[in-house]
């Protein structure tokens, strides 16, 4: 009896040995990591921008604004040329997408129409769900295509829904998860169109 607890007590001990050790390199590893990993996704949203808007030379530091129908924030990013007005880019989401959470970086002109869009993350089915990143910037499709459309004269819904958007082909899903975070962006830019464009009355 005495042998067998001795036993347990020798495993148990090393159980807790693994773990510590395990525990302690992850958390070595994650230190080693966590930097490098957020000087990327800065470096790609940089990148983003430039990508989303006309040509600028002048980025206003970035703030947030509550979505226009709650839920998380929206980082939007203003941008001048000549210290003129060119354009916003909106750091958006849904939580819609068929593997869940999706986020783009889209760009709003002074105009208020969709100039350009890059998907940040999203864990859509390869092939399918992840032709998001090309499908709604394809002009030489304007039926799928939200590149210089806006809200208030295109009904950003897929046919299939009523709306004027044309969904990617076997992934509606996809395509009102994409659709949804390009509203809520619209929409938050609208609502709050006086503080975006950096005027105050």
């Amino acid at each position: 009896m005495a042998q067998r607890e001795s036993t347990f007590l020798n495993m148990v001990v090393t159980l807790l040995v693994i773990t510590l050790i395990a525990g302690g390199t992850l958390g070595y590893v994650y230190t080693l990591t966590e930097a490098p990993i957020a000087a990327a996704k800065e470096k790609a949203q940089k990148e983003a921008i430039k990508t989303v808007l006309p040509e600028f030379d002048k980025l206003s530091a970035p703030f947030k604004v509550l979505a226009e129908k709650g839920g998380d924030s929206l980082d939007f990013f203003v941008a001048y040329k000549n210290n003129e007005l060119v354009g916003t880019a909106i750091k958006t989401y849904t939580k819609k997408g068929f593997g869940g959470l999706v986020t783009i970086m889209t760009g709003i002109d002074k105009e208020g129409n969709f100039y350009g869009y890059q998907v940040l993350e999203h864990a859509e089915t390869p092939g399918l769900g992840s032709k998001m990143a090309t499908w709604f910037k394809n002009t030489e499709k304007p039926k799928q295509s939200i590149i210089g459309k806006n809200p208030k004269t295109t009904k950003f819904e897929v046919t299939k829904d009523g709306g004027d958007i044309d969904a990617i082909t076997a992934s509606t899903i996809s395509s009102r998860a994409f659709l949804d975070a390009i509203v809520r962006a619209y929409n938050t830019y609208e609502k709050n169109l006086e503080s975006n464009s950096g005027n105050k009355k």
